[in-house]
């Protein structure tokens, strides 16, 4: 297993389980699904799906591949979009557990390709199964990993260049050899396998130039051009990065204002290790006077909000505002009938004057919106308050994504007395005292 730290999405992933008949877990790789699932689901048979043998039965014989998990508490298909054929036959299984009352989340699924994933549960599984995002780790995840001799001092460009993956601090390897084997074998199984490139080095520098895009506005015809494709072809390399869960492109906000805005897209990577990884920028140093440190720093705070987002099992609620005069908000979370405004800066020392595309934006809203206007900084918790603006040093992005999140959040559904009686009694002590353990921890 890559990291026994409990995940904030756990309990709830638990809670799916109690419920519904299949939970679908899906991430970029490397994220963590595998180890979760073995955590909360210890007593499900688990089988890899990229495995040749397992892949080769799950085809070529599907009712019988099913068939063997009959006895077995469940079944934890992993990187099921190897096999996306099994979905269809994997229904009837469901309807016939449903039927004869056999516990609920008993097929777990996990994959790193949203839109081949969602696309066969569309099809098949509507209903019957609960998805569930796994991105890499948040910052008050990755806290609960032990301090080790020789780690660098907590900060800000620290964090942005590190990023979230587990393995890079469970197991710590050398940061360039991890990320280089990482996106080979990202380009050679999961892009081979959905668009069938030939050209795999050109897939690499579009990768590669959409790196140094983050926290920019998206323009397609431009990028393509630097490549040396046609603007269709970057439009379907973007939808790949974003299936995978490379890279998170979040739209223009435009309601309620009569101004001419901008609705053109922003591109964010979900991790920015990996984007200093494929910028060449290997140290602090390095990273700290990079002309795109404030862009990184930026999608590192997009990051921590969308992590919160899927941790709450909530549709997509963040946006970014610009107008044609480039006045602009950096993110903009609308949620529960509220907009929270966000400016990100990377400098440690607050300026009054940040607050002013802020306030331009607030000022063109319609009387009596509710909004609140936030300034994320890269200094700490001592600096002077802003009047109308609330400050959140960067080192409190995490808390404030998930309090942030936690108020729009549905109030889970209850199972039937029974069946969440006897899935209580089912689930194994440590699951209880990881569940116990964050929840005291959020108290």
């Amino acid at each position: 297993m890559t990291s026994l730290v409990p995940r904030v999405i756990g309990p709830l992933v638990l809670r799916s389980a109690a419920t519904f008949p299949a939970v679908g877990i899906v991430g970029p790789r490397q994220s963590g699904k595998s180890s979760l699932v073995r955590i909360l689901f210890p007593k499900h048979k688990l089988v890899v799906m990229e495995s040749p043998d397992v892949l080769r039965m799950a085809v070529q014989d599907p009712r019988g591949f099913l068939d063997s998990f009959a006895s077995s508490d469940g079944a934890v298909l992993d990187e099921i979009q190897r096999a996306p054929e099994l979905m269809s036959y994997l229904l009837e299984y469901i309807d016939r557990d449903l039927q004869t009352g056999r516990r609920m989340g008993r097929w777990i699924l996990t994959g790193s390709e949203s839109l081949l994933l969602s696309q066969r549960i569309t099809q098949s599984l509507a209903g019957r199964i609960a998805m569930h995002e796994v991105l890499p780790m948040n910052a008050l995840e990755l806290a609960e990993f032990p301090v080790r001799r020789g780690d660098g001092r907590h900060s800000l460009t620290r964090a942005v260049l590190e990023g979230g993956y587990p393995a890079l601090k469970a197991e710590r390897p050398d940061r360039a050899t991890w990320f280089d084997t990482y996106v080979t074998t990202y380009i050679e199984r999961d892009v081979r396998n959905i668009l069938r490139v030939g050209d795999l080095s050109a897939f690499q520098r579009f990768l590669a130039l959409c790196a140094g895009r983050t926290g920019q506005l998206l323009n397609l015809a431009q990028l393509g051009a630097d490549v040396g494709v046609a603007q269709s072809t970057a439009r379907a390399w973007m939808s790949v990065l974003e299936a995978t869960y490379i890279v998170k492109l979040i739209p223009g906000w435009y309601g309620n204002i009569n101004k001419r805005l901008v609705k053109a897209p922003k591109l964010h990577f979900i991790d920015t290790g990996l984007a200093c990884a494929l910028l060449g920028i290997t140290t602090e140093t390095m990273l700290e006077t990079h002309p795109l440190r404030g862009a990184l720093v930026e999608s590192w705070v997009a990051s921590e909000l969308f992590k919160a987002q899927a941790a709450h099992a909530l549709r997509s609620r963040i946006f970014h505002w610009r107008d044609q005069n480039a006045a602009e908000a950096d993110l903009v979370i609308d949620l529960n009938g509220k907009l929270t405004v966000i400016e990100v800066k990377s400098a440690r020392t607050v300026q009054p004057e940040w607050a002013r595309a802020l306030e331009r934006m607030t000022n063109a809203l319609p009387p009596g919106t509710s909004v609140e206007r936030v300034i994320v900084h890269g200094g700490g918790d001592d600096m002077p308050a802003l009047k109308g603006t609330t400050l959140v040093s960067w080192t409190r992005v995490a808390d404030f994504a998930r309090d942030l999140f936690a108020s729009g959040a549905p109030t889970p559904k209850s199972a039937p007395k029974k069946k969440a009686a006897a899935k209580s009694a089912a689930a194994p002590k440590h699951v209880k005292r990881i569940v116990k353990r964050k929840s005291t921890r959020e108290r």
